[in-house]
């Protein structure tokens, strides 16, 4: 059940990422945001109430509270890259380098030990990255901001993981509390215009959307080695990217693909290790 709750992670993921795109270039991605931690607070702590947990212990919040952290860090930088910048752009450059930290993070403080092919799908990220970074203006703006999503997406992963299974969903709740309230700062600071209440109610449940991938994923952490549920976890960049290019009509030059199918394969290798 591991790997299946892991890819399940990842089409929702998947599916986030596109719907979210789209509304931050319809609305303030600061709102969309917002709007989405508060959505995914709300089914985050129903899920919580509704399964078991033997023994909730702070550190296990803790956990979860810094797995939130870097959610808020790297929802607001995706959704910024997305309004401003190509999806099948944005969205790989985030994942496969937050799947590098990721194992990197494991190898360095988790005592976890990934075969050669992890290593060479670390090292083929690299050179992926320039080349996707070194397309149009807008597509290195996108990178950018992808690149500090990467982070986040680090964090948030190795963070959750390490919340004890007796804790059940609370450290998932936990970290959207964390997020919310790290992000309310800035909107309340900015005060971005509130969207129409269309908008608003599609990005409370495009928030409700990741926390259920990040739930899909916390069970599946549970049930195997966490590197394994990260770089699987990881794949929903392939959703995004193909809606992205059919629906949206994106184009993007010939070194950004180039780049772009070494980030495919990198993560490929990443999963294999």
């Amino acid at each position: 059940m591991g790997p299946l709750l892991a890819l399940a992670s990842a089409v929702c993921y998947g599916i986030v990422d596109f719907t979210g795109g789209i509304l931050s270039r319809r609305a303030p991605y600061t709102a969309v945001t917002f709007l989405g931690q508060l959505g995914g607070l709300a089914l985050a702590v129903c899920a919580a109430l509704l399964v078991a947990a033997d023994a909730v212990h702070p550190s296990d919040l803790l956990w979860g509270a810094l797995s939130g952290a870097g959610s808020a860090l790297a929802m607001t930088f995706l959704n910024r890259g997305l309004s401003r910048g190509a999806m099948s752009v944005v969205v790989p450059v985030s994942a496969v380098t937050g799947v590098a930290l990721s194992v990197l993070c494991g190898v360095l403080a988790l005592g976890d030990r990934p075969d050669i092919w992890a290593w060479v799908g670390i090292v083929v990220t690299v050179p992926a990255l320039w080349l996707v970074s070194a397309g149009s203006a807008d597509g290195t703006r996108g990178a950018g901001d992808g690149l500090t999503a990467s982070a986040g997406v680090a964090v948030q992963y190795v963070a959750l993981g390490l919340a004890h299974p007796a804790a059940g969903l609370w450290p998932v709740a936990a970290g959207r509390v964390a997020a919310v309230l790290l992000l309310l700062p800035a909107v309340l600071r900015y005060r971005p215009p509130r969207p129409p209440w269309r908008l608003t109610a599609q990005a409370l449940l495009v928030g409700a959307g990741a926390a259920l991938a990040l739930i899909l994923y916390l069970l599946a952490a549970q049930r195997q080695l966490l590197a394994v549920a990260v770089v699987l976890a990881s794949l929903y960049p392939a959703l995004p990217v193909v809606l992205g290019l059919a629906l949206l009509h994106e184009r993007i030059t010939a070194r950004q693909t180039a780049g772009l199918l070494g980030a495919g394969a990198a993560t490929v290798l990443l999963t294999l290790g």
